[in-house]
C-alpha cells in the first residue's frame, strides 16, 4: 500500500499552516529585516516590506492552493513542476525544499534548545526534540496536527502576552518610526532604499512560506478541491495578521534602529519585566517546535513523491500499513537532522534556504499559470505577479545566501545527472 490516508479537516490543515509560519520567525526574523531597512531612517519602511512579503505570500498561496485541487498528492511544487512543467522543473523545485529545509529542521532544534535547554545542554536537547517530534509524526498525521494546535494556541497566548505587557507597561510606547525621535528627512532615497526594502521583504517572506505545508499534505486532506484553498488562505491570513500586530509593536517600542540592534528584538521590548521575558522564552521554544513538527512531515512528504519517481531512493516510497506515513522518509530525515544538530550549527548558516523557498515558489506560479478551465480558481495575473516577484526578492536577497543558494541546485543537479546515467546504463 502506498497510498497516504485522508485524515485531515480544515481546522487540522489551518492549524499545520499556522504551526509553520507562526514559528520560531517571528522572534528572530525582524531583526535582519530592520537592519536591512535602516538606510531608510523610518520604521514604515519595515512595514511596507511586511506588506510587500504578504502580498508574494499571497500571489504563492493561491497558485499553490489551484495546483493542489488539481492534485490532492503528497509532494507539493515538485508534484506540480513535474505535471505541468517537465521533470526537471519539479526536481528542482523538490531538491531546493528537501535540502533547504533539512537544514531548516536543524535550525529550527536548535533555536528551541537555545531557549530551553541548560548551558552546554543545547545539541543533546536538540537531538531528542527531534527524536520525540519524528515519533509524533510516525504515528500518524491526525497526531501531527492535534499537537500542532496546542503548540499553535501556545505560541498565540505568549504573544498575546508579551503585546498586552508592551502595551500597557511603563511609559507608553510611541508610535515615531524612530522609538521616540522623530525623522527628518526619511534618510536617503533612491535605489539603495528601495534594495533594503525589497531584502526585508525576501527576508520576511521566509517566515510566511509554511502554507505550502498544507500543499504538500495534499494526499492526507479530506476533500482537498474545497479544504485546500479554504485552509491555505485561512492560515495566511491568520499569520500576516500576527505578523502585522508583532512589527507595530516592535517599531512602537524599540523603534526601527532598536529592532535592528538586537537578534531577540521581543525580548528587549520587555526586558524590565522579568516574567515577561519568561514569556517569550516560552514562546519561542514552542514556536521553534511546531516549525519543527511541520518541516518533518512536510519534507517527509516531497520525500515520498521523490522517491516514488526515483529522484530519492525507491525504499523511501515506503508508507506505513497501520499509521500510513512515510515512515522510512521521515525515519531517515530524522536521523540525518540529528546528525546535523549534534555537528555543526545552522542557525546562521541557512541563508540558501530563503533562495530555494522563493525558487520554489517560482516553479509553483509558473505551473499554475498553465492550467485551463474549470482547474483554474484565481487570474492569471496573480501567477504573473507572483513569480516576477519571486525572482526579484531572489536577486535582493544577501549576496552569500544567493551564491550558497546556487551551489546546492549545482550539486543537485549533478547528482541526477549521474543518477539518470546509471539508471539508463545498459
Amino acid at each position: 500500500m502506498t497510498q497516504l490516508a485522508r485524515r485531515l479537516g480544515t481546522r487540522d490543515a489551518v492549524a499545520i499552516g499556522l504551526g509553520s509560519m507562526i514559528g520560531a520567525g517571528v522572534f528572530a526574523a525582524f531583526g535582519p529585516a530592520a537592519a536591512a531597512v535602516l538606510p531608510a531612517g523610518t520604521g514604515w519602511a519595515l512595514l511596507g516590506a511586511l506588506a510587500i512579503a504578504a502580498a508574494v505570500a499571497y500571489a504563492n498561496a493561491t497558485s499553490s492552493a489551484q495546483l493542489a485541487a488539481q492534485y490532492p498528492v503528497a509532494g507539493g511544487t515538485y508534484v506540480y513542476g513535474r505535471e505541468r512543467l517537465g521533470d526537471w522543473w519539479g526536481y528542482l523545485a523538490g531538491w531546493g525544499f528537501v535540502v533547504g529545509k533539512t537544514a531548516s529542521c536543524a535550525a529550527m532544534a536548535l533555536t528551541f534548545a537555545a531557549y530551553a535547554a541548560p548551558p552546554g545542554w543545547e545539541r543533546p536537547v536538540a537531538a531528542g526534540a527531534v527524536v520525540a517530534l519524528a515519533a509524533v509524526n510516525y504515528r500518524g498525521v491526525t497526531r501531527t496536527a492535534r499537537l500542532t494546535r496546542w503548540i499553535v494556541a501556545l505560541v498565540l497566548l505568549a504573544l498575546a502576552t508579551w503585546t498586552a505587557v508592551v502595551w500597557t507597561g511603563g511609559p507608553g510606547p510611541t508610535l515615531l518610526p524612530d522609538g521616540g525621535t522623530p525623522v527628518s528627512g526619511g534618510g536617503p532615497g533612491g535605489w539603495p532604499v528601495a534594495y533594503g526594502v525589497l531584502q526585508a521583504a525576501g527576508l520576511l517572506f521566509f517566515a510566511f512560506a509554511g502554507y505550502a505545508r498544507i500543499a504538500t499534505m495534499g494526499e492526507e486532506v479530506r476533500d482537498p478541491r474545497r479544504t485546500i484553498p479554504r485552509a491555505v488562505l485561512l492560515a495566511l491570513g491568520g499569520a500576516v495578521v500576527v505578523y502585522a500586530v508583532v512589527a507595530v509593536t516592535l517599531l512602537a517600542s524599540l523603534g526601527l534602529a532598536g529592532v535592528a540592534g538586537t537578534t531577540a528584538p521581543l525580548a528587549a521590548a520587555v526586558e524590565g519585566s522579568p516574567w515577561a521575558g519568561v514569556v517569550v522564552r516560552v514562546g519561542a521554544a514552542a514556536a521553534s517546535l511546531g516549525a519543527l513538527l511541520a518541516l518533518v512531515a512536510g519534507i517527509g512528504r516531497t520525500s515520498l513523491a521523490m522517491a516514488r519517481e526515483g529522484d530519492l531512493p525507491r525504499w523511501l516510497a515506503a508508507v506505513h500499513p497501520r499509521f500510513r506515513v512515510p515512515h522510512r522518509a521521515e525515519v531517515a530525515l530524522a536521523a540525518v537532522v540529528v546528525v546535523l544538530v549534534l555537528t555543526v550549527d545552522l542557525r546562521g548558516a541557512i541563508g540558501f534556504s530563503s533562495v530555494g523557498v522563493l525558487l520554489y515558489y517560482a516553479v509553483a506560479n509558473a505551473a499554475a499559470w498553465t492550467q485551463q478551465g474549470t482547474d483554474r480558481l484565481y487570474p492569471r495575473w496573480l501567477q504573473a505577479f507572483g513569480l516576477a516577484a519571486c525572482v526579484v526578492l531572489v536577486a535582493t536577497l544577501p549576496v552569500p545566501a544567493v551564491l550558497a543558494g546556487v551551489a546546492v541546485f549545482a550539486v543537485g543537479i549533478l547528482l541526477r545527472i549521474v543518477r539518470r546515467r546509471r539508471t539508463h546504463r545498459p
